[in-house]
């Protein structure tokens, strides 16, 4: 099992900076409802979130399918079958190929413990 010693931080899709959102929409162009995972935080609920993984930091990004499908149906940056646009995925592939911040994919089957939740409200939504 891969160990981190990056700081692991559960946060809203909305709460992300615009440069996450970004760099997650190029990581998943195909949408995001299939990369959800489950867990308990340490309030031991269940959360589902879907896993992103930077230089920095490992978040997840708390949200559930019905969240994942709207997202991509109210983005533009994305066609009706729910695929990132080419131009767009190219522009942020222009972007970020140059970038500091390159990301990471965490292993699926990696724990998830001791995650600090950033948002505020603990709702789904």
């Amino acid at each position: 099992m891969k160990s981190s010693n990056k700081p692991r931080v559960i946060q809203s899709y909305e709460k992300l900076s615009q440069e996450i959102q970004e760099q997650i929409k190029l990581y998943y162009p195909e949408g995001y409802m299939d990369n959800l995972i489950e867990f308990r935080n340490h309030k031991n609920e269940l959360v589902s979130a879907l896993p992103f993984e930077t230089e920095d930091k490992i978040y997840m990004v708390r949200m559930s399918v019905r969240k994942a499908q709207e997202l991509i149906e109210d983005d533009d940056d994305f066609d009706d079958d729910g695929n990132l646009l080419d131009s767009k995925k190219e522009s942020y592939e222009d972007k970020y190929s140059d970038s500091d911040s390159d990301f990471l994919m965490a292993d699926d089957d990696e724990e998830v413990d001791n995650i600090a939740d950033d948002d505020d409200d603990m709702d789904d939504e």
